[in-house]
Parts: C-alpha cells; sequence; structure tokens
C-alpha cells in the first residue's frame, strides 16, 4: 500500500515536519497563546485579581505543550517569539512568570525523575549511574541535534542538581 509523503503534520498536539524543525509547531502555540491572551485580557478588564489572572494563564498554558520534547532543537528565534508571549502575559497579569527555558529545565527534571522511579519504562535503561552513585552516565552524542535532545539534556540536568 502507498504511503503518502507530507510536509508537516500534527501528532497529539505537536507540529512535526518532515525536516524536524520545530518552527512550525512554535508559530502554530504562539498562535494559540496569543488567543488565550485575548481571554486573559478580558479577565483583566473584569477587574479579577492578579492572583486569579496568574492561574489562569498557568492552567491555559499552550506554550509548554510537550517543551521537553521541540525545545532543545529549536532555532534561535523560536524561544525568543515564546519569550515575547510570556513578556505580554507578564505586563497583563503584572506578575512575575518563570521564563520559558527555566520552565523546559523543570519539566525536564520531571520526567528524567519519573522514568527512573519506573523501572519499567522503556527508556529507564539509558540513566545510568556512574561506580560513584553520585552521577550519571552521559550519552556518547555525534549531532548537535541529538546532543540538544530530551535524553542527553535530562542527565546533563540530573548531573547538575545536587543528590
Amino acid at each position: 500500500m502507498a504511503v503518502e509523503r507530507v510536509s508537516s503534520f500534527k501528532f497529539l498536539g505537536t507540529h512535526i515536519s518532515e525536516n524536524l524543525s520545530w518552527t512550525a509547531n512554535t508559530s502554530s502555540l504562539i498562535k494559540k497563546a496569543h488567543q488565550r491572551l485575548f481571554f486573559l485580557r478580558t479577565l483583566k478588564k473584569n477587574h479579577l485579581s492578579t492572583a486569579i489572572l496568574g492561574n489562569f494563564y498557568r492552567c491555559a498554558g499552550i506554550l509548554t505543550n510537550c517543551i521537553t520534547v521541540w525545545y532543545g532543537n529549536c532555532s534561535v528565534a523560536d524561544p525568543k517569539a515564546l519569550q515575547r508571549v510570556v513578556k505580554t502575559a507578564q505586563r497583563i497579569t503584572k506578575t512575575p512568570l518563570p521564563v520559558i527555558e527555566d520552565v523546559q529545565k523543570k519539566r525536564c527534571l520531571r520526567r528524567a525523575h519519573s522514568i527512573l522511579k519506573d523501572s519499567s519504562h522503556p527508556a529507564h535503561t539509558l540513566f545510568q549511574l556512574l561506580p560513584s552513585r553520585k552521577r550519571y552516565r552521559s550519552l556518547q552524542t555525534k549531532t548537535s541535534r541529538f546532543r540538544n535532545s530530551f535524553f542527553p539534556t535530562a542527565v546533563s540536568l540530573l548531573n547538575s542538581v545536587p543528590l
């Protein structure tokens, strides 16, 4: 049976292009985030408290959808565009919001810890402790695409966090 070749497709809310650039995904997320900002502005016009506005922004967090998958291999312009949306939300809510890179690191660490706890997870064996039992063995990478992907990033983050 013939398989149709497409330039990009949407899988579980993430746009994946044939060359694995994440620009289409980022632009889609930014478009959705601007739609959510409209609702945030409407809530602000109705004089809701800054705490409620901040909670709405976090709950409608479209920007962090599968961030551990695509953030590491974004182009330089993509995180800047995402951060502009965060700055806009920060101005609307008048509350400090975390930088998008910090959100990615936090979620990456949380995901790595959940993989470490579950010995039946298929990727559990990728996190091997060194003989010192204090650090994890870093994965050998030949390309920057793999070096910036989830598993090498998670190992380096786990090694940077004190036990």
